[in-house]
This record gives C-alpha cells, structure tokens and sequence, in this order.
C-alpha cells in the first residue's frame, strides 16, 4: 500500500498563521519551532502541520535540543529484560498478530509456575534482573493464575522488577472477577507487580481499533486501565504503532490522548514508537521509510513535554535507524531484549552489545531499570 499524498492544507496553514501571526509554510514551521524552544506546549494543529509539512531534519535539530535540555548530552540509557509470554491462547484475534493460537485448538501452550520461574533464571544469567510478564487473553484461566505466578515470581526472586500483562488483559481480569479496576491492580500489586505497559494501544481512535481489533479494548476503555493504573502506584511505558490505514489526523490524536493520559494521570515514563510488521497475509501494512520514523521520533519529543523519555526500540527501528533516532530526540534505547516472540526483532541480544552500540554511536551508556532509575539493574 502506497503512502497518500499529502497536499498543504489550505484551512490549517489559515489558522496556524493566525494563531502564530506569521504566514508561509516555513514562517510557520519556524515559529513552532520558537515556541516550543521557549518551553511552550505546541499544539495538535502545529503537531499535524510539522508531521504533515515540517523539514525532518529541521524537526531532529529542534528535538535533540530539547533532548539535551532534560538529559545528559553525552548519555544513552539502556535497559536489560527479559519478556516472558505465559500463554499465547488468546480470543482477541487482533488482525496482525501470528503469535496467537485459538482458544481451544490445542496447538497453543500456557506456562505454568516453574516454568516462567526457570526462564528468569536463565534471564539472571544473562544480567538481566527485570521481567517483562505478558500474554493472550486466555479465558480458560482463573484469576489466581496470575497473583500465583507474581507471588512465586517475588518468593523466590524478591529483587526482581516485575513489569506486567496490559490494558486488555487487566480489564479482562476485572470482567473475570466482577471487581473494579482499582481493586484488581490493588490485588495484582500486592501480589508483586511492580508497574504496569502500556501496550496494545497500537491507533488510539475507535475507528482505526475497529480495523485492527474489534474485539480489543476501546480507546476509552485503555485509556481508563493506564489511569486507574498510575493512580494505584503503577507506572509504565507508552507508545505508538504505525503503518497501517491510519490517517495523520489519527496519528495526532493518538498522541493527544498520550499527553491527556500524562496530565490527567501521570505515570507515563516513556514513550516509544513502533511500527507495524507484516506478520499476516489478512492485515494490510505500508512500509514505514526512515525519513518518516525520524519525524515520529522527533515530534514526540516535541509534542510531549510532560513525559522524559523518548525510546529507541533497537528492536524494531534496527541499528543505523536506531543510532540516528538518538540525534533525533531519543535518549533510551529499549534494549536489550531476552526472548521476544511477537515480533521480527533487528535488536541487541545483550548487555555487551547495547553498551558497544550506545559507544559507537559517540554516546556514554549507563543502565537503568523499568522506573528510569539510572545506575540500577532491577
């Protein structure tokens, strides 16, 4: 599928230019460019105007600038975790996922308790101290499945980080038990997780949700689970998934949401943008250009000024795009990572190579852990 077309749009540069009091493409995009240097929050039609018309590398310089003004110019923070995916039966059907397996066609698998508590073991030898605990929407287990595993996850490991399941499976737990989202993360938390991702958010517009997954929470509904969430103690990670039938218009309010959550909320720690991968004939993808996931980088950091971190996923971006990114607003990279089976992944396999890449790069690495706490493991 071909990207579309985009033409100047005549009624935005009209009210941008009098709302800014400058008119032309590039006295506009320089005015967006002051505001926000001067520590003001741009706005989603200045957002739409510099993903639609802003030059990239204009956009990198304005980026990394605001990069430097919150974090070490000379640093590069990584992290090390390993994911553990406890079932892969799922009854979602999300359209572009090939790692989940029917409920009941017995060709899928559920670990139980021993079995997630050896591949941390393993994870430990490998320096790797924080575990990232996700899985299907699986209705054939009981909710004491998942305090279970937490509790024997912390009994034996009481130093691990425990960074667990998501929006769609926290709600289904509430549905599950009858008890109110707070309840359930109160529970969770007791139980030993530690915070909590943001994922499956992939478009937050209930249009682009009805393509990708009907059956998955709606944009309300996530939205309600990361608030409740940070409210209970819980922080995380955010992020975007792009690449698809998404139009601009989706993709700011994607991030308007994103930045709602972090008034209204807090908890956000870090934004990470992804794109989409080709993993079923059934779901239509574009491939991203690298011109285009710079952009993304660069206008989180400038549209988001209530959130510290930007992310570079390794994983996803691969090396040369994920070293770029790093003068495009990032300061993270998300790496390295132990066992991802859901996606393709192009990222560091290890402590060593994540430090080797961050140096290669002309950065100074220094570990962190899930909450961005620079200097510690777990």
């Amino acid at each position: 599928m071909s990207p579309t077309v985009i033409h100047v749009d005549a009624s935005l540069l009209a009210r941008l230019s009098e709302i800014l009091g400058v008119s032309g493409v590039k006295e506009i995009e320089r005015a967006i460019y002051e505001k926000s240097l001067a520590g003001e929050r741009i706005s989603d039609d200045e957002a739409l105007f510099l993903w639609r018309h802003g030059n990239f590398r204009l956009m990198g310089n304005v980026a990394h600038e605001l990069r430097n003004r919150r974090h070490p110019v000379e640093e590069v923070t990584y992290t090390a975790f390993r994911v553990v995916n406890y079932t892969n039966y799922c009854n979602i059907e999300c359209s572009f996922c090939s790692f989940m397996d029917e409920v009941g066609s017995n060709k899928g698998y559920t670990l139980n308790t021993e079995q997630i508590i050896e591949k941390i073991r393993e994870a430990k030898k490998m320096d790797s101290h924080q575990l990232f605990l996700q899985g299907g929407v699986n209705p054939a287990l009981p909710f004491e499945y998942y305090t279970g595993v937490l509790r024997a996850i912390k009994q034996e490991f009481p130093d691990i980080h425990v960074r667990a399941f998501s929006p769609v499976e926290v709600l289904f737990m509430s549905q599950l038990t009858g008890k109110p989202l707070e309840e359930v993360f109160a529970i969770l938390k007791e139980a030993g997780m530690d915070s909590f991702p943001g994922a499956g958010a992939e478009i937050l517009t209930d249009r682009m949700r009805d393509i990708l997954s009907p059956k998955k929470a709606t944009t309300a509904d996530w939205l309600r689970a990361m608030a409740t969430a940070a409210r209970c103690g819980l922080p995380g990670s955010t992020n975007i998934v792009w690449g698809s039938e998404e139009n601009d218009e989706e993709i700011i309010e994607h991030l308007r949401h994103i930045r709602n959550l972090q008034d209204e909320a807090g908890g956000v720690l870090s934004f990470v943008p992804w794109t989409f991968q080709a993993q079923t004939k059934k779901f239509r993808i574009r491939k991203v250009p690298s011109h285009e996931y710079l952009r993304m980088v660069a206008l989180a950091r400038i549209y988001f000024d209530n959130i510290e971190h930007i992310e570079v996923s390794i994983m996803v971006a691969g090396k040369q795009l994920g070293e770029l990114a790093l003068f495009f607003g990032g300061d993270d990279i998300n790496s390295p990572v132990i066992e991802e089976n859901v996606l393709r992944s192009y990222g560091l396999k290890s402590v060593e190579e994540a430090e080797k890449f961050i140096i290669l790069a002309g950065f100074k690495p220094v570990r962190r852990n899930f909450l961005f706490e620079r200097g510690k493991k777990s």
